[in-house]
């Protein structure tokens, strides 16, 4: 009796131990050796990315780490690397990949009967997909959960996603959601639709083993609970002699448990404990300790509802007597436990990328609100020389207004001299044709006295009413003539404004009216290599003679007018930067006389 009690109690002992560690290590029975190779591989990257900080990898990794453990049916883990994937995809703004992980995320929520949170991430992936297919799928799968109390309803759903689905060419989807169809054919009692679903499902399982066993077992399930033990005997013995030959060990033992189960239904014990026995073995020898145990458990529940507990104590004391050697023997634990290790590190890693990104953000904060200030005080510069420089221009535009008005009084003074001398002389005819001829001209000065450039044919209506005046006024002492070259369009040209009339101004008080014969001004306008060249030239007396014949005021008053022309070209070559030249001449030979040249650009818009 002591060594009965010993025994048992070791052995409870026992049975605590190895499902804590397993449990512990990430349920690696549940994994082949290749998965779990796998599964570490795909870790070690995710690490390998975390420590370079690079986002895009890391959210890749978590990807493809969470669909390992869903591929492996551990749905927790799944569950949990979805979230951190769709994490990062969140911050690098990938909609195409959240919407996917959104999926993924609603199937391993599902899978754990999560359904208020697999509804909820449904129609989430549903709003996030551009693509009304991909809606539509979505939508489909929530509403299918909506309705978990009524099949007949969720029928549909499976159905509209099956036709979707086949039509965007995604298998494995349309793969999964067969297996959703054969599920509820069998909630609506329905096994013959629920095995022709199966079978459709497993037509999408190609180059892919593992799921077709899992779908293969599932149709033998059907078979089983529907008394057809031969079909489902013959589906389970293909399977477990497939494994024998590719020394599938994994699947080996679980295909002998699954023959078990089927015996057992059958009525068939010996046959089940012969299975059990032999999967009991295999687990031994191949040191798959979780499938050891699995075995152990059906064996002992059997032993105890037959009331032999020999048998069940025996197989308690060759388990405890070889429990070191499994364990040790065990790769799924060391694999476990290297998972362990690396998932560990993740979580280490993890913790150091927040630090990393909280000093980056506090860095980036830091480092916006310097160039936001140099941004705000480059504005602010900007604003103080545009105004300084807008004043600047405004102060040359009065400047040039003051010098064009600067001309007027001269003229007006000189006006009404001529018309004070035909009144003296009781030419009253005249001087009402002169002030009628003057109140235009100065309607029209008037007019443009604001403007820095006007088109030519408006010029040259000023200066001809101007020319008129002094002509009335000096008949017998000059004649004039205006030629604008026939290449120049008169409206759309522009010249500067009130340039000129000084110069032919000048060109009759000083030079033509002390003719003792009858002079000659001509003005003209010509076009040579997109310049406008406008020549004053008189056949006066010249600027020598004239220099000689003025007074003190009128010195003043001529030296006053090249200055002003001088400086108001500057201020038009300063503002419209138009390169205005000008120069004045005195003929040589034997003709007399001054000759005046502007020279701009040809002007079509200012």
């Amino acid at each position: 009796m002591k060594r009965s009690a010993l025994i048992v109690f070791s052995l409870f002992f026992v049975m605590l131990l190895v499902p804590q560690r397993i449990t512990a290590q990430a349920i690696p029975s549940k994994k082949m050796e290749k998965s779990s190779s796998k599964i570490s591989k795909t870790a070690d990257e995710l690490s390998k990315s975390l420590d370079e900080n690079d986002e895009s990898k890391i959210a890749q990794n978590y990807e493809r780490l969470a669909n390992e453990f869903l591929n492996n049916g551990d749905n927790a883990k799944a569950e949990e690397y979805f979230k951190r994937a769709l994490n990062s995809y969140t911050k690098l703004k990938l909609t195409e990949d959240k919407t996917r992980v959104t999926r993924s995320l609603a199937k391993a929520q599902e899978n754990q009967k999560n359904f208020g949170s697999a509804i909820k991430n449904y129609e989430k992936a549903g709003s996030l997909t551009k693509d009304a297919v991909e809606e539509k799928i979505n939508l489909n799968d929530a509403n299918r959960l909506k309705n978990q109390s009524d099949p007949a309803s969720q029928a549909d759903y499976v159905d509209s996603n099956i036709d979707l689905l086949k039509k965007e060419n995604k298998k494995g989807e349309v793969k999964e959601a067969y297996v959703q169809k054969a599920q509820n054919s069998l909630q609506l009692n329905d096994k013959k639709v629920a095995i022709e679903s199966y079978n459709k499902a497993l037509d999408y399982t190609k180059n892919k083993p593992e799921e077709a066993i899992k779908i293969k077992n599932e149709i033998a399930k059907v078979y089983a609970e529907d008394n057809q033990f031969d079909k489902a005997l013959l589906i389970s013995e293909k399977i477990l002699a497939e494994a024998r030959k590719n020394k599938d060990y994994t699947t080996e033992i679980k295909q002998l448990q699954s023959l078990s189960s089927i015996y057992f239904e059958k009525k068939e014990p010996e046959k089940a404990i012969s299975s059990l026995k032999e999967a009991y073995d295999l687990s031994f020898q191949k040191g798959n300790s979780a499938e050891a145990k699995k075995s152990l458990s059906s064996l002992v529940k059997y032993y105890k509802t037959k009331g032999q507990d020999k048998k069940s104590m025996a197989l308690y004391e060759q388990f405890f007597d070889n429990f070191d050697k499994l364990i040790h023997s065990d790769t799924t634990l060391i694999d476990a436990k290297t998972f362990q290790i690396t998932e560990e590190k993740i979580r280490q890693l993890e913790k150091e990328k927040t630090l990393k990104d909280e000093l980056i953000s506090k860095k980036n904060t830091f480092n916006y609100f310097l160039i936001g200030s140099v941004g705000l005080l480059l504005l602010l510069f900007m604003f103080i020389v545009k105004a300084l420089y807008s004043i600047k221009i405004k102060n040359k535009e009065i400047a040039l207004q003051s010098l064009r008005r600067e001309m007027n009084p001269h003229f007006i003074f000189n006006s009404l001299n001529s018309v004070n001398q035909f009144i003296s002389e009781n030419k009253e005819l005249e001087a009402n044709k002169y002030l009628t001829s003057y109140s235009n001209l100065m309607r029209n000065m008037m007019e443009n006295s604001n403007k820095d450039f006007i088109s030519l044919d408006k010029e040259v209506e000023q200066l001809k009413k101007y020319l008129d005046l002094e002509h009335l006024r000096f008949e017998d002492k000059f004649d004039f003539e205006i030629t604008v070259d026939d290449s120049l369009d008169p409206e759309r040209v522009f010249v500067p404004n009130m340039i000129l009339q000084p110069h032919l101004e000048n060109a009759i008080w000083h030079g033509l009216r002390y003719l003792d014969k009858k002079g000659f001004l001509s003005l003209r306008f010509d076009v040579k290599n997109e310049k406008i060249i406008v020549t004053i030239e008189d056949n006066g007396i010249g600027l020598t003679k004239s220099g000689e014949l003025k007074t003190k005021n009128q010195k003043i008053y001529e030296s006053r007018g090249l200055n002003n022309t001088k400086e108001r070209i500057a201020l038009l070559n300063e503002l419209y930067k138009k390169e205005i030249t000008f120069r004045i001449v005195e003929k040589e030979g034997l003709e007399s006389g001054t000759m005046v040249q502007i020279v701009f650009p040809l002007i079509d818009k200012i």
